[in-house]
Parts: structure tokens; C-alpha cells; sequence
């Protein structure tokens, strides 16, 4: 891949440079007053040129900036973006996670929105625009992913959906995401994906299991039952293994139900929101072993590690815990996909059970609302790297109920 070339600088405050796949230069004004740079096309690809027009630019642009009228401006309504969401994670309708991600893209000192944006006239912002940010995104931090761009995308465009509701503008200027590739999931092998003796989920939790036997001590705990169960309860309710959905659990959201035998369980501060998740038959055993192990347990105690208030410390237990489990079994590694397992596989392997263990007759869409995530991200990140089996063919192939 070939370098794109330094920025020339002509004079202090001006510069010229060129982007990866852009024939044209862009220059760089530092404007005084609002103490951040412009940047525009110079629409010439000689160098020679693009110092011309850029000095010519540098004087137009300098001159032809007016403040604009505060109710007008693009942090303005990146300010009722973030209150309205703050609102909205009091009615469940917005995740903790959702608005710190949606700050982060607003905020960031370094390369955030209204860093870009903050006083520009929300009336002018056209894609070009957004694209010359970008430009200088590539420039500044050629390290972020294209799933960070595209959060990015997502907040300037959530940002200006706010002014487009209040009747200020129009319509959204279009902003074209960036590509990103899809890769697989890691997750714990299983029969009958794989023969019995290649049965990596089962070695995890035989593992597991055995640590506990054994009051195996790491930094100072040790392991007992919790991890084990810890573990199935995961792989058999799909929650996510974070301080927002499994190490937030209360027994005051569980509930036991029947035909099917099963665990309702309230998430009330997911990274989608609010929801209540059906388990697997397997849970409900796990919930009776953790009630079992805490018999003077109060509504509002955690399920796991309830001893520690502070759930951060919860999950740094279990994660250090987890991880001596996979050195020990020599299963670090997803041998496919040769990504390091983390507890998220747990749930990338409750998925990925449901739709091979359930021969292809799971409802995708019943599948991906219990797990608090799509049917796209199921489809993209789970069951195209899966193998079709007879079974999951001959339900592919038919017509409603069998007779």
C-alpha cells in the first residue's frame, strides 16, 4: 500500500495535503476565533495548483466565516441529542452503554463531533462536509476501524436528526458508511459440530469443574462452583457477561417458569435496553443451585459473587478465573477462527448451540430478541460461518407442518 505524502505546510496555519484514493489535495486554515482548523478540496490534483487555490481559499474562507446564531449551531443540538437520550435511559428505552458510546463520538478532545462541527450552521452541513472530515479522521487516526467510523457516522447523524425533527432543516445529508469486513465469532466447539473427542465446550466445562474440586486459588480466590455454574448459566440464557447484564442480575429478576421449564429473566440496563430474556431448561437447574448456595438471599442480592457490591470487582474475579480455566485446558484459542476465547464466547457459543442443536428450526427472530441483539448480526456474525446440516436443509426446504 502506498504512503499518501506529508502535509506541505506553506505558512503557518496553511497547509496542503492529499488522502489515501483521493486524487485531489485538501487544504488545512487554522481559523483563530474558534481555535480549529477548515479544511476543504482543493479540487486540483497538482500540488502547484492546490497551493494557489489554497492561498486564494485562506483569505475567502477567513473572510466569508460569520458567527452563526447559537440555536443554530451543531453542538447545539448535540446537546439535546445527549439530554434526550439521557431522558430515554430513565424510560428503558436507551442503554448506559449507548449514550457513554454516543458521548465518546460527541466529546472526544482529540477528534470528536463538535471538535468538527460544533459551530458550524447545521443549514449548511452537506456530505461533502462529512467527507472532509473524514479525510482528515484518515489523516489524524489511520488506526481507528471502520466499525468506529461508522459510530461516528451514526452520532453526526443522529446529531442532525434532532435539527431535521425541530423543523430546522430538511433532510439528513447522506453519509456513506465505511466498509467493514465481518468476522466470525469465537466460540467453544461442540458435538455434534465436531466429533465427541473434539468437544471443546465440554472440555471447559469438565475443566471447570474440576478446579473446583480441587479449591484451585487465583490471586487470592478460590475457585468454587460459582465458576462452573457461572459458565452454564451464560451458555443457557444468553445474557451478555458484563457489569450491565450477567453481574447486574438480582434475584428480584428472575423468575421460574413453566411449559416451557424456564428462567425469565429482567434485563433492565442492556447494551439494547430494557428486556426479558427466556432461558434454556438448563438454567432453571443452575438458579436452583445459586439459591441453594445462599439461602438467606434477599430480592435485591446479585446472583453472582453477591459478596461484592462493587460488580466491576465481580467481573475482574471471574474473568481472572476464566482465563487460568482456558490455559489450563489448553484452550485459549478458537482453533477455526484463531481468536483468543474471552468470556463472550460463552455467549457466541449459547447462539451459535441454538441454531445447529435446534436442527434449523429456531426462529432466527426469537432468537436474536431473547439474546438483546438482530437478525442481522446473527446472520452475519453466527450462521454464515456455520455448516448447513441435512436437517437445517430439509427444514430450509419446507412448506409449514409435515403430514
Amino acid at each position: 500500500m502506498a504512503k499518501a505524502p506529508s502535509a506541505i505546510k506553506l505558512y503557518k496555519g496553511l497547509s496542503i495535503y492529499r488522502v489515501e484514493k483521493s486524487k485531489f489535495w485538501y487544504v488545512r486554515i487554522w481559523d483563530k476565533r474558534r481555535k480549529r482548523y477548515l479544511v476543504k478540496s482543493t479540487g486540483q490534483d497538482s500540488s502547484i495548483h492546490a497551493r494557489e487555490v489554497a492561498q486564494e481559499l485562506a483569505l475567502s474562507l477567513l473572510r466569508s466565516e460569520k458567527a452563526v446564531d447559537t440555536e443554530f449551531q451543531f453542538k447545539t443540538f448535540a446537546i439535546k441529542l445527549t439530554n434526550k437520550s439521557r431522558r430515554q435511559i430513565d424510560d428503558g428505552e436507551r442503554s448506559h452503554g449507548y449514550v457513554r458510546t454516543l458521548l465518546w463520538a460527541i466529546q472526544n478532545e482529540d477528534w470528536g463531533l463538535v471538535k468538527w462541527f460544533g459551530e458550524k450552521d447545521v443549514r449548511k452541513i452537506r456530505t461533502h462536509d462529512f467527507q472532509a472530515y473524514f479525510a482528515e479522521l484518515d489523516r489524524k487516526r489511520p488506526d481507528l476501524t471502520p466499525s468506529t467510523k461508522n459510530t461516528l457516522m451514526a452520532a453526526f447523524r443522529n446529531v442532525l436528526k434532532v435539527a431535521r425533527d425541530e423543523g430546522v432543516i430538511d433532510v439528513v445529508p447522506a453519509t456513506p458508511r465505511a466498509k467493514q469486513k465481518d468476522n466470525p465469532r469465537p466460540f467453544f466447539r461442540f458435538h455434534p459440530l465436531v466429533p465427541k473427542d473434539q468437544d471443546v465446550y465440554k472440555k471447559l466445562i469438565n475443566t471447570a469443574e474440576a478446579m473446583a474440586n480441587e479449591q484451585v486459588e487465583i490471586h487470592g480466590k478460590v475457585v468454587t462452583d460459582e465458576l462452573y455454574d457461572l459458565i452454564l448459566f451464560v451458555v443457557h440464557s444468553f445474557v451478555r457477561p458484563t457489569s450491565t447484564e450477567l453481574y447486574a442480575l438480582q434475584h428480584r429478576d428472575v423468575a421460574v417458569a413453566d411449559d416451557p421449564k424456564r428462567l425469565l429473566l429482567t434485563v433492565r440496563d442492556g447494551k439494547t435496553g430494557f428486556r426479558t430474556a427466556n432461558s434454556m431448561p438448563a438454567a432453571v437447574s443452575v438458579y436452583e443451585r445459586i439459591c441453594a448456595r445462599h439461602p438467606e438471599r434477599a430480592p435485591e442480592d446479585y446472583l453472582f459473587l453477591p459478596e461484592y457490591s462493587n460488580r466491576a470487582t465481580a467481573s475482574r474475579i471471574i474473568q481472572r478465573q476464566f482465563n487460568a480455566l482456558l490455559k489450563r485446558a489448553k484452550i485459549e484459542c478458537d482453533a477455526s477462527t484463531d481468536k483468543k476465547h474471552t468470556l463472550y464466547s460463552l455467549r457466541h457459543t449459547a447462539i451459535c448451540m441454538r441454531i445447529i442443536l435446534s436442527e434449523g428450526r429456531v426462529n432466527i427472530f426469537n432468537l436474536a430478541k431473547n439474546a438483546g441483539t438482530s437478525v442481522d448480526q446473527i446472520e452475519r456474525f453466527y450462521a454464515k460461518y456455520l455448516p448447513l446440516s441435512r436437517e437445517m436443509a430439509l427444514n430450509l426446504q419446507s412448506f409449514g407442518q409435515d403430514h
